[in-house]
């Protein structure tokens, strides 16, 4: 399906894809997860500019790579625009891909921001126009993406991932947060869409003027991440008994993360269950630090696959107090693999955790609270039973097929309203917030 080569057929209802400030949730319908995906009747070239990418491990470039995997198992033809990764890498003979050069993110190792290439995409993008563009991170090969997409005319969406500008002070540069956020919402603000993946960072953003917000939820693999790879070979592995705590932590080892309360958390289980083990799961530049603040903890590095989904459903007790994330897919991960979740009522745990059922929330950034939630779990363990046993089945409705389903339909709505708009025939109706 091309605007550039053929007529649109299909008519939008008004009000079906409004440019409002408002949120607007794109469902998630019921379906099985075994069906066969099948070619849709309008495909389309999607060009998805980004600046982190599977092997990287992120959320980010995790969900992107099932979005991609899913969009091309149902026809769409999908261009990837990335920083390289190594010297060595490069795009497949038959792919549309474009590498372009990056620059270190500082303090990330082994992630990059992309450095700008305007004049090339619209050089590619003037002779070979994708129906669509789609702009993953808002780093500088992101910026010139969208520049090159608005001198052509081309429809773009965008999605928005990281909070960078809550990330800034703790990297020593908080005193840029008001001109990051900024930055973002111009960014943002120019795409005809803007996926989020909560309600409540919706409502957020809503407030500080984003526009275009569109709700979608992250999927997860349960297939993957289940009870089922509980192994007590590697429990043991870890120094842990048959009925000892595993408390466990999977992500990045970072300031960010809030990692200070895994530490006091567990320093304050360790004295009611001295059989209780932290294990951390992760890489990152507090490492060192970690390690001589917890020298009885167990640190298993950056795990993929099967194997992380074995360390995950290997654990007991999951913390996560970060307050920086947009979602945290490990929430997702570790509920879907069976694990007992204490978070903070932020991102995807306000929405997926019901408190005292299928994991448990305190008030966001009450750290007392959340030491003394950690102590009464690790110390009853009837109850952090009862709620393992209703995680695993809580996600069963976060198919990664209906998301991507959900996703290329809103692509499509774009496409076709700026096909509209283009021919002089747009009745769309701008409904009110």
């Amino acid at each position: 399906m091309s605007t550039h080569s053929q007529a649109l057929k299909s008519e939008i209802a008004p009000g079906d894809f409004d440019t409002a400030t408002s949120e607007r949730d794109i469902p998630l319908p019921s379906r099985t997860p075994e069906a066969t995906a099948q070619p849709t009747a309008e495909a389309l070239r999607i060009a998805i500019v980004t600046e982190t990418y599977p092997p990287e491990i992120n959320g980010v470039a995790m969900t992107l790579g099932r979005l991609i995997e899913g969009l091309r198992r149902q026809g769409h033809s999908v261009q990837l625009v990335r920083p390289r990764q190594a010297g060595h890498d490069s795009p497949a003979r038959d792919s549309a891909d474009l590498l372009v050069r990056g620059i270190p993110i500082p303090r990330y190792s082994g992630l990059q921001f992309g450095l700008p290439a305007g004049r090339r995409l619209y050089a590619e993008w003037r002779r070979n126009p994708p129906d669509i563009v789609h702009v993953v991170t808002e780093g500088p090969l992101g910026m010139s993406a969208i520049k090159a997409a608005r001198k052509l005319g081309l429809p773009m969406t965008s999605s928005f991932h990281t909070n960078f500008h809550r990330y800034s002070k703790h990297y020593g540069f908080g005193w840029l947060r008001g001109i990051i956020a900024v930055h973002l919402r111009k960014l943002h603000n120019q795409t005809a869409a803007t996926f989020v993946p909560t309600r409540a960072l919706a409502a957020e953003l809503g407030a500080d003027g984003f526009k275009g917000l569109r709700v979608m939820a992250r999927g997860v693999d349960t297939r993957l991440f289940s009870p089922n790879r509980r192994s007590e070979a590697l429990r043991a592995q870890w120094g842990l008994k048959e009925d000892d705590l595993a408390v466990l932590y999977v992500g990045r080892l970072a300031a960010e993360k809030n990692l200070r309360a895994v530490v006091a958390a567990f320093q304050a289980i360790a004295t009611r269950r001295p059989d209780a083990k932290l294990i951390f799961v992760g890489d990152g530049p507090m490492t060192e630090k970690l390690r001589q603040q917890c020298p009885q903890a167990v640190f298993c590095g950056s795990r993929r696959g099967e194997d992380l989904a074995t360390h995950y459903a290997s654990g007991d007790l999951f913390l996560f107090p970060s307050l920086t994330e947009t979602f945290g897919n490990v929430t997702t991960e570790a509920l879907a693999s069976g694990l007992c979740v204490l978070a903070y009522a932020h991102a995807a745990a306000a929405e997926l955790i019901r408190s005292g059922d299928n994991g448990m929330t305190v008030a966001a950034g009450d750290e007392a609270a959340y030491i003394e939630a950690a102590s009464r779990l690790a110390t009853n363990p009837e109850r952090m039973h009862a709620i393992r046993a209703h995680a695993a089945a809580s996600m069963q409705h976060l198919d990664w097929r209906q998301i991507v389903d959900t996703f290329a339909e809103t692509l499509i709505s774009v496409v076709k309203q700026h096909g509209r708009r283009q021919h002089g025939t747009n009745d769309i109706v701008l409904a009110p917030d």
